[in-house]
């Protein structure tokens, strides 16, 4: 059974939220939840009268990353959805959605965590909540990312702190990303989408021809910056997946949610 509220999107003129809404699993990715976002995300993009997009998790996560109860019981990985390893309708499988022409705002009200810190990476700007954290956990888990990661995050922290990001499974508190350049303001928790929809109106209020037109400017000057990075990425994770064991995914499952909140508290 499908469930129509694991995903909202509402709309006030020219600007749409769009909000992860599974908060007792901390909007973890499940096969489902993601399937929906990818649809949700390419109707925004087809829609016209649509300027630009807010992205958020219903308290008290932004996204935990991919349900790895799903993950770890049933080797189902839900990072394929409903596109596989080749993508679907044009995205390719080192996007979680397909690159919107229009810019997408997150709005990081809590742990953006792995599969979270990647969809808080592949969105244009990340207004953060006092109460926000980033974690790759990744390698505590016995997984590998495959959206991107690898080539987003050391442009957005720099070389040194995305590897130990990675290769440690730390968190980042919000003052941190702030410092290292992941997130360009730290607000009060409760002004986190307020900030984040009046930044969406801002830009929803110039050119809409020369918004679009500059922030493909800006994705495909990076392209060229990384070269062969997200491809190089993407077979390395294919390449693990083929191998990694459900088992152990479940096994580590409880030890990184409890290493977590050590970390949090």
């Amino acid at each position: 059974m499908t469930d129509p509220d694991v995903l909202l999107v509402e709309r006030d003129g020219a600007v749409a939220t769009v909000t992860l809404n599974r908060p007792a699993a901390r909007n973890a990715l499940s096969a489902e939840l993601l399937s929906r976002l990818r649809e949700a995300m390419a109707a925004l993009d087809a829609d016209d009268a649509v300027d630009a997009v807010v992205l958020t998790g219903a308290d008290p996560a932004f996204c935990a990353g991919l349900d790895l109860r799903q993950l770890g019981s049933s080797g189902a990985n839900p990072s394929d959805g409903d596109g596989g390893d080749g993508g679907d309708g044009g995205r390719p499988s080192w996007q979680p959605w397909a690159q919107l022409s229009k810019p997408v705002i997150g709005a990081v009200n809590g742990a953006a965590v792995t599969g979270g810190l990647e969809l808080a990476l592949h969105c244009d700007v990340l207004v953060a909540s006092e109460r926000a954290r980033f974690a790759d956990t990744h390698a505590r888990v016995g997984i590998l990312p495959g959206w991107g990661l690898t080539v987003l995050l050391p442009l957005a922290v720099g070389r040194g702190p995305a590897r130990r990001m990675s290769l440690t499974g730390d968190h980042l508190p919000a003052a941190e990303a702030l410092r290292a350049g992941l997130v360009t303001e730290v607000v009060p928790h409760d002004e986190v989408l307020p900030t984040a929809r009046r930044l969406a109106a801002t830009i929803a209020g110039n050119d809409r021809a020369a918004v679009r037109r500059l922030l493909r400017s800006y994705r495909d000057v990076e392209a060229a910056a990384v070269g062969e990075g997200f491809a190089v990425e993407a077979a390395t994770s294919a390449e693990w997946s083929a191998r990694y064991d459900p088992a152990e995914v479940e096994r580590r499952r409880a030890g990184l949610l409890e290493r977590g909140r050590a970390q949090l508290s």
